[in-house]
């Protein structure tokens, strides 16, 4: 068997719309409203977060499901799709710093939906703030091509339906407050594994700051899924799904030790390096992420999180099952790690120095590490309930 030999059973809908998909997303929305009240930035109140909730749970009692309820579950639908417009980032993507008040992306902005290539350059290279909806499969022309997205940018799936094909974006020298959401970003692999001819991304920042890469499936690119490059700081990368992959995701390139990383709620399932390697970071928090290595195929995890060079990383309450060497660290790093569960790993699972608390920085709640597989596997990448019409 090939290394994408298994792809396309498992590319294009996930089911994402069946009941239990649709509750775990109900569960969701009510998390983000609580994130945001934690903050002190919610558009929402307790009473409308409970109301949608159990609007929903009731539709879905009597057999209905969000695309054929009536006046209700519409409405609910409606102000789900309003919510997710108002949704900001977590973790170091919400610090205020560098003239930047957090990252909320295009908001404020027009809200436009994009079909085709050159509408997609257009507003996400434009000088004003966009929300974009892509909301169909695009595919780069040419091959490899990486849009340089502009600052103050939404860009985000209809629901599952926004496919970013044979190429991905780039995030160059203090652009800021741009939100990457929702979206598949795949195939533009060109057949060799450990590729040094194609530096094709999924994702690649050279000295971006204020940056959220959100519940986006990112797969089978040339080079890495995600590259954060050259002092890109106040990042958050959550709910992701990095996949059957060889370089996922790759942070450093730099001898500066300036950056702040949040990376939570990841699912990285069968990929084999750069999980990610961490080089030269000064504040790394990893947490509640899953690092899956799956027996009997063709990819072998080389190594799981990596801090190196000068970097201070926080692990809390991830889950590593099958991986080869989960947790390693440089001696130079700085490496404290707390509450995860290591099932069937081996190899080396490392710590050492003193880091730094994440919660002098942000508020966050940690998810049992025994729970997160099912969590992250089921609410990880695109889901229906982000990217729909703004009431």
């Amino acid at each position: 068997m090939t290394r994408w030999g298994n792809l396309s059973a498992r590319g294009g809908d996930r089911g994402m719309d069946d009941i239990p998909r649709a509750v775990e997303e109900v569960a969701m929305e009510a998390e983000r409203q609580k994130a945001r009240r934690s903050r002190g930035r919610g558009r929402l109140g307790l009473t409308a977060g409970l109301a949608l909730a159990l609007g929903a749970a009731a539709g879905l009692a009597d057999g209905g499901t969000f695309a054929r309820a009536e006046s209700g579950p519409r409405e609910e639908a409606a102000t789900s799709a309003a919510a997710w417009a108002d949704d900001v980032a977590d973790g170091f993507a919400s610090v205020n710093a560098l003239g930047q008040n957090g990252t909320y992306g295009g908001r404020g902005g027009a809200t436009v939906t994009v079909r085709t290539l050159a509408d997609l350059e257009k507003y996400a290279t434009a000088a004003e703030p966009y929300v974009i909806v892509v909301a169909g499969a695009i595919t780069m022309d040419p091959k490899g091509k990486e849009i340089k997205v502009a600052s103050n940018k939404t860009i985000v799936g209809s629901g599952t339906a926004g496919q970013i094909v044979g190429g991905g974006f780039f995030l160059g020298q203090g652009v800021h407050n741009v939100i990457i959401r929702n979206l598949t970003i795949r195939d533009s692999y060109e057949g060799t594994w450990n590729d040094k001819d194609h530096d094709w991304d999924g994702i690649q920042m050279d000295g971006a700051h204020h940056v959220w890469i959100d519940h986006n499936d990112l797969r089978h690119m040339a080079d890495g899924l995600i590259d954060s490059r050259k002092d890109t700081t106040y990042l958050t990368v959550s709910w992701n799904r990095l996949e059957q992959h060889n370089k996922a995701f790759g942070i450093g390139w730099t001898e500066n030790t300036t950056a702040d990383i949040t990376i939570h709620h990841n699912w990285f399932h069968e990929t084999e390096q750069r999980n990610p390697s961490t080089d030269n970071v000064a504040h790394a928090h990893l947490y509640n992420n899953y690092l899956q290595d799956d027996p009997g195929t063709s990819i072998n995890s080389s190594y799981g999180n990596y801090a190196r060079g000068n970097t201070k990383m926080v692990l809390e309450n991830s889950y590593f099952e099958g991986m080869k060497n989960p947790v390693i660290k440089d001696a130079t790093a700085s490496l404290v790690q707390r509450g995860s569960v290591f099932a069937n790993t081996s190899g080396r699972n490392e710590s050492g120095g003193t880091a730094f608390d994440p919660k002098s920085y942000y508020a966050y709640t940690l998810d049992p590490a025994a729970q997160v597989p099912s969590i992250v596997k089921s609410r990880s990448g695109p889901s229906s309930a982000i990217g729909g019409t703004v009431r």
